[in-house]
């Protein structure tokens, strides 16, 4: 004996497929391990600036008056005097706040400020070092092994924090 389907029995299965391709989002394109932490350290800084009533800051979007951008920068960078200071092989001090929302923002992605600031400040002068010393990169690297030591470790971390971040909504 063959049986017809019954329509109301298509319709459900028709129905339940529909549901089930529906309620799959699409993938968002990954993002690479940088634009991650930026895109973490984005939020964080938008989030806290918002929260001081402040409009973060955006290319082509023009501040409402230079005494408002005055205030974006310093709640975004912090007030000087600049808590944290190295001073580069080619005499050259480099220098960071500890206040302010992207100090706010590293500390929350990189979990120890001032290890990020030393380890990140040399690791991205090496070459220019290797050149004031007249030495090769790959003995300037040795020199400094600590130091990338610590910024794998740091960075690794601020990429598993922004991942958290980047997978938390706002509800407000």
């Amino acid at each position: 004996m063959h049986r017809r389907p019954r329509p109301w029995a298509l319709a459900l299965v028709a129905g339940l497929l529909l549901l089930a391709g529906c309620a799959r989002q699409p993938a968002r394109p990954a993002l690479s391990p940088d634009d991650t932490i930026r895109a973490a350290q984005q939020k964080l800084t938008d989030r806290c600036l918002t929260r001081q009533g402040l409009t973060p800051p955006r290319p082509g979007r023009p501040a409402a008056s230079p005494a408002q951008e005055q205030r974006v920068a310093t709640a975004l960078f912090g007030r000087p005097p600049a808590e944290l200071t190295l001073t580069l092989a080619n005499g050259v001090p480099v220098s960071a706040h500890t206040d302010g929302c992207l100090a706010a923002a590293q500390r929350t992605l990189y979990g120890d400020e001032k290890r990020w600031f030393r380890a990140s400040t040399v690791v991205n002068n090496l070459k220019p070092e290797a050149a004031y010393r007249k030495s090769s990169l790959a003995s300037v690297r040795a020199r400094h092994r600590t130091e990338l030591t610590d910024w794998r470790r740091l960075r690794a971390h601020a990429l598993d924090a922004s991942r958290r971040v980047l997978d938390t909504t706002d509800h407000r």
